[in-house]
């Protein structure tokens, strides 16, 4: 028996069953519909593209996968060498794994042992952001902020390690100033926090951030595993202030196949560098460098680059505005636009119960959490298609009241 995510089982109502997919477009065994949420903001090229499909196919043909323990291969060194090129600053060196959870803990252990190999055991503690999330493994969930999802750490008591804040600079100065001392890195999701609400918020939150890890020593890391790859409207928010350590996931591969990645600077790479074998970075995934996963990630950089994708989401973020114009209703708290991302909180989570089966038999896959309706759509999606969605969640706040 499948047991599946974010679900109780007891109460869980039969999934859509999906016999194929292109495009834009999941088959269903009823018809066709638009995902609306790009198989968890990963699928940015639609599904079943020609060119990532052929890199599969031509790498399964020589091999799928060798271990990088005393072992390497071309796409591995071919996708490290493009992201050493084309990411910003002297984010250089690359550090691959299996998914954005682990990518993240690989960072969160750099940044301590970074501290520790310089001889600074006082670092131990972290800053994250009320209302983060940064996946499900335990250290990921630890600088995490949701108790919708995160709820079983209380079985551990209150934090010693991590403290939350809100994207205030007020809260911003005042954790600097009580806990410069003690901060081994600050991790955020940079602009847009997803599972939190897709909350968003300015970049000279972000930018002051960089000044004071600069001023206290501490490590900065951006957690793009979701806004990555335009999903703010820019390339990367690492592009407009620079992290010390950034991790990349889902849309890597043009959500294919699992992977990502942990790119430190040469400042945190340099502290693991030597002849101690204790400051080495004892860490390493099965996965990671998978030969499939590196190059049809290849070829998902090309298609970025060559279709010009960052006006595609600016056309998504223009449309999207346009069609939300206007929108009101007493259970809207709020209309949120950033990017390739639109999201509409309701004041009452209830309010939404029944909206998944309704897009559906309109043709539109949506998966609402919480407060929260949302899109993130597949970025080779047509105006009449993006229109489609927008057009669905309208209709719901026109219909919910009679139909819920």
């Amino acid at each position: 028996m499948i047991w599946y995510p974010y679900q109780q089982m007891k109460k869980m109502k039969a999934p859509y069953k999906i016999t194929d997919a292109e495009g834009v477009y999941l088959y269903t065994e009823d018809g066709k519909i638009i995902d609306s949420v790009s198989s968890w903001w990963s699928v940015i090229h639609g599904y079943k593209h020609p060119v990532l499909t052929e890199a599969i196919k031509e790498q399964a043909d020589r091999f799928s996968h060798v271990m990088l323990g005393g072992l390497t291969h071309e796409p591995v060194r071919r996708l490290a060498d493009k992201l050493e090129e084309w990411l910003p600053g002297d984010l250089d060196y690359c550090f691959f794994s299996d998914s954005g959870s682990v990518a993240v803990e690989v960072a969160l252990k750099m940044a301590l042992q970074y501290n520790v190999n310089r001889g600074d055991l006082k670092r131990t503690k972290v800053l994250s952001l009320t209302h983060a999330y940064h996946g499900d493994t335990f250290k990921a969930m630890e600088v995490g902020d949701d108790e919708d999802y995160h709820f079983i750490l209380e079985a551990y008591g209150e934090k010693k390690n991590v403290f939350h804040i809100p994207t205030k600079r007020e809260a911003l100065e005042e954790a600097f100033d009580k806990l410069h001392e003690e901060l081994n890195c600050f991790i955020v999701e940079p602009l847009l926090q997803g599972a939190g609400g897709m909350r968003m918020y300015d970049i000279s939150f972000l930018q002051r951030a960089r000044e004071l890890c600069d001023r206290y020593g501490v490590l900065l890391i951006f957690d793009e595993v979701a806004t990555g790859f335009g999903r703010t409207g820019n390339r990367f928010v690492a592009d407009l202030v620079l992290p010390d350590i950034l991790v990349l996931g889902k849309a890597l591969t043009g959500g294919y196949i699992g992977h990502a990645v942990t790119v430190a600077n040469h400042k945190v790479y340099d502290s693991f560098y030597g002849e101690d074998p204790q400051k080495a970075l004892m860490h390493g995934p099965t996965f990671m460098g998978n030969a499939l996963a590196c190059s049809v990630a290849l070829k998902s950089i090309e298609l970025f680059e060559a279709g010009d994708y960052l006006s595609r989401i600016r056309r998504i973020e223009e449309i999207t505005r346009r069609e939300m114009k206007g929108v009101e209703h007493e259970q809207i708290r709020e209309v949120r636009i950033m990017g390739g991302c639109v999201c509409v909180e309701v004041r009452d989570a209830s309010y939404l119960q029944g909206f998944q089966q309704f897009a559906y038999e309109r043709g539109v896959f949506s998966r609402p959490f919480l407060n929260y309706m949302y899109a993130m759509v597949p970025y080779v999606i047509t105006e009449e298609e993006l229109s489609k969605v927008l057009g669905v969640m309208k209709e719901w706040f026109d219909v919910a009241d009679s139909v819920r």
